[in-house]
């Protein structure tokens, strides 16, 4: 029997940091408690390891729908067998976003777990710590625009006019002063 699980949250920042954020994969082990590690495998094959509820799981899954600033939605090719979408909204000057997964429990501890609402209590606090990177952050740690259809991949992102990786260059340009970057006052051009 699947279980299906459905979690909101409005997070502090535009649609378009959230959903660039999100699309970053292989960030996921840093907010999502339960994620291990999370490979991308191409633009629309992803490999996960995670644990929950001390229950180790690894699966394959596709990116079925990607559509900049919208929706992101998977479902598992192999492994454990799960599914789902994430959406996103402008609330004001933030982004609401939706997260909605339906999983499939095997053996005796993930049934109890799940009568526990165990992954129901993981999404929500997973959102939760999103939430707090994202609003420290300021800004997506990097980007993918294109948009996934239909089993078709089309990159946006040279039509958008934006780049691939606009979160690396900005954090790089933010962080290439450090304070040991600055002279210390006085010094050749005359003293304090």
């Amino acid at each position: 029997m699947t279980t299906k699980v459905e979690k909101d949250i409005i997070v502090d920042v535009p649609v378009s940091t959230a959903y660039n954020q999100w699309t970053q994969f292989e960030e996921f082990p840093h907010f999502m408690g339960g994620v291990k590690r999370v490979t991308q495998l191409s633009d629309e094959q992803l490999e996960w390891e995670a644990e929950i509820g001390g229950v180790k799981r690894q699966w394959k899954a596709r990116i079925l729908e990607q559509v900049p600033d919208r929706k992101v939605s998977w479902t598992a090719t192999e492994g454990a067998a799960n599914s789902g979408a994430v959406e996103f909204a402008e609330a004001g000057s933030g982004t609401s976003i939706r997260l909605t997964l339906e999983y499939e429990p095997e053996g005796m501890l993930e049934k109890a777990g799940d009568k526990l609402h165990v992954v129901e209590r993981q999404a929500e606090a997973d959102l939760k710590r999103f939430k707090e990177f994202i609003e420290d952050e300021g800004y997506a740690t990097g980007a993918w625009r294109g948009k996934i259809q239909g089993g078709t991949t089309q990159d946006t992102t040279r039509e958008e006019g934006t780049s691939a990786n606009t979160g690396e260059r900005f954090r790089d340009e933010v962080h290439q002063y450090r304070d040991d970057d600055i002279p210390p006052l006085g010094g050749p051009l005359g003293k304090p």
